[in-house]
């Protein structure tokens, strides 16, 4: 009888060593996700930091506004510092116009 138990455990053991190593796999592929969003997150916060410290040494709110869009980044605040598709944004040019006063022509 005892022999028949150890057949069923090792049977169960394998099925679980199984799905053990499947979810393994799930979580590997979503650490492998995670990292390089937070390497994107990282890059991002640099260049925001980036722009905070050239706005406090001395360069306008907006001449800082204009770089970070030129560099092919969103100003205007429904998508603020996210990468443009290397198109223009409708809103964040009327961004740049209100805040300057006149259009952007870049």
């Amino acid at each position: 009888m005892s022999g028949n138990l150890a057949i069923t455990n090792e049977g169960t053991l394998a099925v679980a060593l199984a799905e053990l190593e499947a979810h393994l796999g799930e979580v590997m592929k979503e650490v492998r996700r995670l990292r390089a969003l937070a390497r994107s997150l990282e890059e991002e916060n640099q260049r925001l930091r980036t722009i905070m410290i050239a706005e406090q040494a001395g360069e306008g709110g907006y001449q800082s506004l204009l770089r970070f869009y030129e560099e092919g980044f969103h100003v205007c605040p429904p998508h603020f510092a996210r990468v443009r598709d290397g198109e223009g944004c409708l809103f964040c040019l009327s961004f740049l116009e209100k805040k300057k006063g006149m259009p952007y022509h870049g």
